[in-house]
């Protein structure tokens, strides 16, 4: 996850408009603007490695609140960049989204721990990887089924908005690789159990 130096992964008043906050694009320089530096272009690759299932928050899916708009169908277009089934936390239901490129979010309204299960049946050997925002990572942290965290620590104050650690217990992070670049410095983390 990007995050800044004051530990925000998103910045004060989220919209349609600023979907990461004041700024909270900010963070994402470092993988978005082009061309991207050798190490940037390592880390992004990381990012986007073919995983068999993702588990996302609601708010990372849509800005919208209260019950579903059916044409809402996420920030990225017709071809989301998972190719995986997304299972998306959520309080109402919706029927799934099948997209391009082989990307499918469900939607999950009992908890985290029934979508890290049902991401896991479908994620088979591949793997399941926590997409984000905040509060989802925060529930995996909590249900203890993070292995490695990698943070992209930009040099951004926000000052205010999502914070990442917040109410979390220390999982116990461990420094098994750091990546430096002008625009952020990458850190993969083991989580020590």
């Amino acid at each position: 996850m990007s995050i800044s130096l004051d530990g925000y992964v998103a910045g004060p008043d989220q919209s349609l408009e600023q979907p990461l906050g004041r700024g909270g694009l900010e963070l994402h320089h470092w993988h978005l603007d082009e061309p991207l530096s050798e190490a940037d272009a390592r880390v992004r690759d990381l990012l986007l490695r073919p995983r068999g299932a993702y588990v996302m928050g609601r708010n990372m899916f849509g800005p919208i609140r209260g019950p579903w708009k059916d044409d809402w169908r996420g920030w990225w277009g017709a071809e989301p960049p998972y190719h995986a089934p997304v299972f998306v936390l959520t309080h109402h239901p919706r029927d799934p989204i099948s997209m391009e490129g082989g990307t499918t979010f469900h939607f999950v309204t009992d908890g985290f721990d029934a979508a890290f299960a049902r991401a896991s049946e479908a994620a088979g050997e591949k793997g399941v990887d926590i997409a984000g925002g905040a509060s989802t990572v925060r529930q995996a942290l909590a249900a203890g089924v993070i292995d490695e965290l990698v943070l992209d620590f930009v040099p951004v104050l926000l000052g205010d908005g999502e914070g990442l650690f917040e109410g979390v217990p220390d999982p116990g992070l461990e420094p098994v690789e750091v990546i430096h670049s002008p625009l952020a410095t990458h850190v993969r983390y083991r989580i020590a159990r």
